[in-house]
């Protein structure tokens, strides 16, 4: 639960590095989302602090000087707002960790188990594969339908211990990068995953990455498209001295794609941009309030602890995208 700690504990850390997390931890908090950063913002501030790097869009792992809020350097920004990176990639790896069914528990069965024990198990779960463990930590082996399958190939009645895969099991940290372990999963369709206590703590299949991505990728295509659309109704009907107008002074390229959210916000804010857009049917202050909720959404899916929206977060950008395809 977000709490504020008092204006001399934050006061105490000035001039020091602490790493994201403690920083985090002081607020009660463990992931930067759309509510906490502005309240994390906030209290720094009011007690005359910032951090650099920021905050709001370091690495979890970054370690940040708390430094006097006169010492960051000035940025010509129009109303204050500060875009994220204009890079759409997240900032932080995906670990085996992230997905769900890697922490969520790992059934399996004893060495002591009989074959047809196991294999009732696996019909009636809807298994494709289990693991034989002793305990929570000694792996035996993995029977699959394909291990059982060539044992039962050969004429005879197979034990459970002959029927298992005993070499070169597809096993994972739940601190190791999703990645690095996709050809694996590609291979033998799974990973058993082991926590850092030596325990395992899961299994991760094909069905369980394409899920999470699904959810994860969504969100960067819809952004995507309102950003594309948003800069083709600006650049078309703006000039390059409207545009340089809401750059800052070492950036003034008059170029639409140079701009960020919050510069599309400055743009929409003056008079002569909004008149020349011809959206005469449409309420500016009701356009600007769900455009600055798609900006912070955006900030969001690329610099904060990996995550998927919320259901609220992913209809207001349906909705969104949805206005601006009419518009266009």
């Amino acid at each position: 639960m977000f709490r504020d700690p008092a204006p001399e504990d934050l006061l105490a850390l000035k001039d020091r590095t602490v790493l994201l997390r403690d920083l985090l931890d002081l607020f009660g908090v463990r992931v930067r989302n759309f509510d906490t950063v502005p309240r994390i913002q906030q209290a720094l501030a009011e007690a005359g602090l910032s951090t650099v790097p920021s905050f709001a869009t370091c690495p979890a792992t970054t370690e940040v000087h708390i430094v006097a809020a006169e010492a960051m350097p000035s940025v010509e920004d129009g109303d204050g707002e500060q875009d994220e990176p204009s890079s759409a990639v997240p900032q932080q790896s995906f670990k085996i960790g992230d997905l769900p069914s890697a922490q969520a528990g790992l059934t399996s069965v004893s060495p002591n188990t009989t074959l047809a024990q196991a294999i009732h198990m696996m019909l009636t779960r809807n298994f494709s594969q289990l693991p034989v463990i002793d305990g929570l930590s000694h792996l035996h082996g993995v029977i699959t339908w394909s291990s059982i399958a060539t044992r039962y190939a050969t004429g005879k009645q197979p034990t459970l211990t002959e029927a298992m895969i005993t070499d070169s099991l597809p096993i994972a940290e739940v601190h190791q990068e999703l990645f690095a372990h996709l050809p694996a999963v590609s291979e033998y369709g799974y990973l058993l995953v082991r926590g850092n206590n030596g325990k395992f703590t899961g299994i991760v299949t094909a069905s369980d990455i394409t899920a999470r991505f699904e959810v994860t990728a969504k969100p960067f295509f819809i952004v995507g498209e309102i950003e594309q659309r948003l800069r083709k109704c600006l650049g078309e009907a703006l000039s390059a001295d409207a545009i340089c107008d809401v750059q800052p002074s070492n950036k003034k390229t008059g170029n639409i794609a140079d701009l960020m959210f919050s510069g599309y916000q400055r743009l929409l804010k003056k008079d002569e941009n909004w008149n020349a857009l011809g959206w005469t049917g449409i309420d500016r202050p009701a356009f600007l309030h769900d455009l600055d909720r798609v900006r912070m959404i955006r900030n969001e899916i690329a610099h904060f602890d990996p995550g998927p929206l919320t259901d609220q977060k992913l209809t207001s950008l349906h909705r969104f995208v949805g206005l601006l395809k009419q518009l266009t």
